[in-house]
């Protein structure tokens, strides 16, 4: 598995790391992130949608009574939220797996509760807080 190790001192670094990593990305691309409460998913999500669809960051927000925000741009992202999922069949039986493979960018947050079930070239981004401000993100991209 290949890693990137980063490090941001503001939400505004982490959306623009965000952003950077989201105009790299192709249509079909799925991107499970991982990260305790507060760790700055939604933010580089932000950035991600951004950048990969030049949606205005204000438009972005995460789907946690929901569980899906559908953003069209230049490319559809779809943006999971599965924080409040009680059971991972749940996803599956409402048919969302089958966004893996609508051509548009899937971004998974909470997605240790499907970890299992995500496709071989899923890539991760972890998140985790190492100051008040700073947090540690690592990049990671599964090899199938």
């Amino acid at each position: 598995m290949q890693s990137d190790l980063f490090v941001t001192h503001s939400d505004a670094e982490t959306c623009h790391l965000g952003a950077a990593f989201g105009r790299t990305l192709q249509g079909g691309a799925v991107v499970a992130f991982f990260g305790d409460l507060g760790a700055g998913k939604t933010t580089f999500i932000q950035g991600l949608v951004e950048g990969s669809s030049s949606i205005d960051i204000r438009e972005v927000s995460s789907p946690t009574f929901n569980l899906l925000n559908v953003y069209q741009g230049e490319r559809t992202i779809y943006h999971f939220d599965l924080y409040r999922l009680p059971q991972p069949q749940e996803f599956f039986s409402a048919g969302f797996d089958e966004y893996f493979t609508a051509g548009g960018i899937c971004c998974i947050e909470w997605a240790e509760k499907i970890e299992a079930h995500l496709p071989a070239d899923t890539l991760t981004v972890t998140l985790s807080h190492i100051g008040e401000q700073s947090r540690k993100i690592i990049i990671s991209k599964k090899c199938p």
